[in-house]
């Protein structure tokens, strides 16, 4: 099992360029199921391990899925789709897997799926997207976590989604495409991911209207053909290098960034001090050159504070001068991170949807684990700050959406080397 190690303590600078982002791509990934002709073409696709995984579970069902590392593109025939079953052993993987129910239904009529479990941050169901794939005609039944789902033909119809959910409005977009009438989807996700799968639908011959606002409506279509399209950098991945920036004292120049995209994280990381210039052209210079202050936020559905952001922002808060409390609304147990972290000498105090985050004088190295993929990213930010060496465990975890992080993060002048013992020992005893 891989693992780094990170020697701390380096002012990080340099150049850095934001590669696609994960929740985006396996969106797009799965919503080219609905193409009946032709060859669907992604690029700025990160090698990342979810699209492997999403990409098999599409072969599985007969479609042609090659993916070019070296050009970061992706290309998907699903002409040849013969089979609409997705198996437990891929969709235990991840819960993004569940995103082919709305394709298939909508396409083939028909689809089976085991259903997702939970995972360490939270269980985070999918029953919303079961009652509106109900609502639209779908007859469903779960029996010992197999989900069957048939129908007729969608017909179009409105969904009230008691709270916003980008991969449950996704899923649902997607099965109206094909839906007979229009359906409308009420209190609908607004994150920009979401914007741009109504943008890649739309050029598949789609009529979708409102994405980006919390009304959504879909004029079903009788067919949707094959298109090329470039997914969007991730904004996750940019405040993660404006982070690095900042935790260094560092001075990078970010490419690819779409501040816009960030909203509320770009004001909270310069009322704590970070110095955020756009340059244009979509770079962005980040620096911090005195003390970080600390802030408090909450964590909100898009466009408030991204969840995917909180630990990366409490490694953050760690170091800088005085206390934040941050307030967790999306997740249940997103607070798992916190005994890693204060493994670091951080002075974290959590409980239940709430953790005091007091600054320390200096972090120390420390051997970590993650337990999920952004919580690796802010034992990384927490890593590059400490003192000494840190051993991060479980790195598996991070590439699910970060590609190559450490050699990126390498070119930047970080001291981190991945390695993975079982294979050194396992080579000194040839």
């Amino acid at each position: 099992m891989d693992k780094f190690a990170i020697q701390g303590s380096n002012r990080l600078q340099g150049e850095v360029e934001v590669l696609g982002v994960k929740n985006g791509i396996l969106p797009l990934i799965a919503a080219s199921l609905l193409a009946a002709k032709g060859k669907t073409v992604i690029t700025n696709v990160p090698d990342f391990r979810d699209v492997a995984t999403l990409s098999h579970i599409l072969r599985q069902m007969g479609a042609i899925v090659n993916y070019n590392h070296s050009s970061r593109v992706i290309e998907i025939d699903c002409e040849s789709i013969n089979r609409f079953t997705a198996p437990y052993e891929l969709v235990k993987q991840m819960r993004a897997s569940f995103l082919v129910v709305g394709p298939l239904l909508a396409r083939f009529r028909q689809a089976e799926i085991s259903l997702p479990g939970g995972c360490a941050i939270g269980a985070r169901s999918v029953n919303m997207h079961i009652d509106a794939l109900k609502i639209l005609g779908a007859k469903i039944v779960q029996n010992e976590g197999l989900i069957t789902a048939k129908t007729d033909g969608l017909k179009g119809s409105t969904f009230y989604f008691d709270f916003p959910t980008h991969t449950g409005t996704e899923n649902i977009m997607t099965a109206a495409c094909l839906a007979e009438g229009t359906t409308t989807l009420i209190n609908a996700a607004c994150e920009p991911e979401v914007i741009d799968l109504a943008c890649f639908l739309n050029k598949m011959g789609a009529r979708i209207s409102g994405a980006g606002t919390p009304v959504i409506t879909i004029e079903g279509r009788k067919q949707l053909s094959a298109v090329e399209h470039e997914a969007i950098p991730s904004r996750i991945e940019t405040a993660f290098f404006l982070g690095v920036a900042a935790i260094t004292k560092g001075e990078l120049i970010v490419k690819n960034a779409i501040l816009a995209n960030l909203g509320i994280v770009v004001e909270k990381m310069r009322q704590m001090g970070v110095e955020i210039t756009d340059l244009g052209g979509n770079r962005v210079l980040a620096r911090a050159t005195k003390e970080l202050q600390a802030v408090n936020f909450t964590t909100w559905p898009y466009p408030g504070f991204p969840t995917d952001f909180q630990p990366q922002m409490m490694a953050l808060i760690s170091t800088s001068q005085g206390t934040g409390i941050v307030k967790e609304t999306v997740f249940e147990n997103r607070f798992m991170h916190v005994q890693e972290f204060n493994r670091f000498g951080t002075n974290i105090r959590a409980h239940l949807d709430e953790a005091v985050v007091t600054g320390v004088s200096a972090l120390k190295g420390a051997p970590v684990m993650t337990s999920d993929l952004q919580a690796g990213a802010g034992l990384i930010l927490a890593a590059l700050a400490a003192e000494g060496q840190s051993i991060i465990d479980r790195v598996y975890h991070i590439d699910r959406g970060y590609e190559r992080i450490e050699e990126r993060l390498a070119n930047l002048g970080a001291s981190i080397t991945r390695f993975n013992p079982v294979k050194k020992e396992v080579k000194q005893n040839e």
